[in-house]
């Protein structure tokens, strides 16, 4: 039969082997599975969290064989522990981001974990295995990013992980379960059927569900498929005047996965992952760290940080509604407002967990520095997280202005977090439902993936 993009992409799936994977993908990837565990961990103590698991507790009980972040003990039906615990890595908006942009792993990992302990004891997958349908699912949410010039930019209209992420949990469950190059086909086109959340919800509750939700529908995508759903074959292809896949971006041109060789490069060779130091959306990372650079020259300048001193509060940012925003009323909202993290930041010294507690959002002192802000929109700084930049000025009493800017924060692409770095992350957030020996020990397994002969222990 003649190739199309949607049979190129089933063939990938069903042909790629453990042996494709480069030492630096694996390195990456391992970072990455590091990380989102230890996010979902801590995000298993939000309200959020408890909704989403009260929920399926109540409502659902069959096959509970699967485990829930932070959870000893609890188990629930392998669709639905990965939702829950895609809730989870997103609860706080802590998780990896990629470019284009979306959250990569709290999409496919959730739908792995509670895959590999769904599957019979003879049959589970290895760690190999495992590291290979996660990189399946990172590489098919990077391709599907690719085709479209439109998702270069702080998306506007669909949260991307509710879109590519539920095609990635798809094919990366597809891989782990071993389906066939037709199964993997129908696997596409069934989650293409289930995507998609508007950006209207950002900064809400219900942002966590677009995560949760990827990695549910992109798990039941693909065994509905085992189980002989067709969906359409040329769901990827772009078909005039019959949308597919393409629905979901104005600008649509797809191109097809090479099968691999012995020479294939993922995306996530070529393109390395930011995670973020505080749970906080993407585009925060920027203002934080132009405004921590303002604020110690202002303490050079006075000899303290003293709010009195300061006239106008001046940043400059891309033009993005959803994060544009100046009073946030709740945890949420402030974790989507560039001038709430620029204040928080300029007040404290840092922004971390506590910055977004009910008690701290609504601080005095914090509202009376909000009440400073000016924001502006310079035509260079461009709505993007490869080409944007943050910038804070100070525009003092005295006359006197003094400026910080950002253009790559630290634990950016560019400028990745160092493995100390990563590591304080992950005990810090895992600390909050961990002892430390089970911390260590989810360290040193995660570290010899690669070895491990049962990927249901992790």
């Amino acid at each position: 039969p003649e190739e199309t993009v949607t049979s190129s992409f089933a063939s990938f799936i069903q042909a790629v082997q453990p042996e494709h994977l480069s030492k630096t993908v694996r390195h990456r990837s391992k970072r990455m599975i590091l990380d989102s565990i230890g996010v979902g961990l801590v995000g298993s103590t939000t309200h959020v969290f408890d909704i989403a698991l009260q929920y399926c507790r109540e409502l659902y009980c069959s096959v509970a064989v699967s485990s829930v972040y932070g959870k000893p003990g609890v188990k629930l039906s392998p669709t639905l522990a990965a939702f829950t615990n895609g809730v989870a890595t997103h609860s706080m908006d802590f998780d990896d981001t990629w470019h284009p942009a979306t959250h990569p792993s709290g999409a496919v990992l959730p739908a792995i974990l509670a895959a590999s302990q769904m599957l019979p004891p003879n049959t589970k997958p290895n760690g190999m295995d495992f590291l290979l349908a996660f990189n399946v699912g990172l590489e098919v949410q990077g391709r599907l990013m690719h085709f479209s010039t439109e998702a270069q930019d702080i998306p506007k209209r669909f949260h991307p992980p509710s879109v590519v992420g539920t095609m990635g949990s798809a094919a990366a469950t597809a891989k782990l379960l071993s389906l066939s190059m037709a199964q993997c086909t129908h696997a596409l086109g069934i989650a293409a059927s289930l995507a998609g959340a508007p950006m209207a919800n950002a900064a809400t509750q219900a942002k966590p569900l677009h995560i949760g939700n990827a990695a549910r529908l992109g798990f039941e995508a693909a065994l509905l498929a085992a189980r002989g759903m067709e969906a359409n074959p040329l769901i990827l292809d772009e078909i005039p005047g019959c949308s597919g896949f393409s629905a979901f971006y104005s600008v649509y041109q797809p191109k097809p996965l090479s099968t691999p060789s012995d020479h294939h490069e993922f995306l996530l060779e070529k393109q390395d992952i930011a995670f973020k130091r505080f749970p906080a959306h993407l585009g925060m990372h920027w203002v934080v760290d132009a405004a921590l650079s303002v604020r110690n020259l202002l303490m050079n300048y006075a000899g303290s940080f003293s709010p009195s001193l300061i006239r106008t509060i001046v940043l400059k940012i891309p033009v993005s509604k959803y994060i544009n925003r100046p009073f946030p009323s709740s945890e949420h909202q402030a974790r989507h407002s560039f001038q709430f993290n620029a204040c928080a930041a300029l007040l404290d010294g840092e922004v971390g967990l506590s910055s977004f507690t009910e008690s701290s959002i609504h601080r005095q002192e914090l509202r009376e520095l909000l009440d400073k802000v000016v924001v502006e929109h310079p035509e260079d700084n461009a709505a993007n997280f490869d080409k944007m930049y943050g910038e804070v000025a100070l525009l003092l009493h005295s006359g006197d202005v003094l400026t910080g800017k950002c253009d790559t924060f630290y634990g950016h692409w560019r400028k990745p977090l160092s493995k100390e770095s990563l590591l304080k992350k992950f005990r810090s957030n895992a600390s909050h439902v961990l002892p430390e020996e089970k911390i260590e020990t989810i360290i040193a397994m995660v570290d010899n993936l690669e070895n491990l002969s049962d990927s249901s222990q992790l």
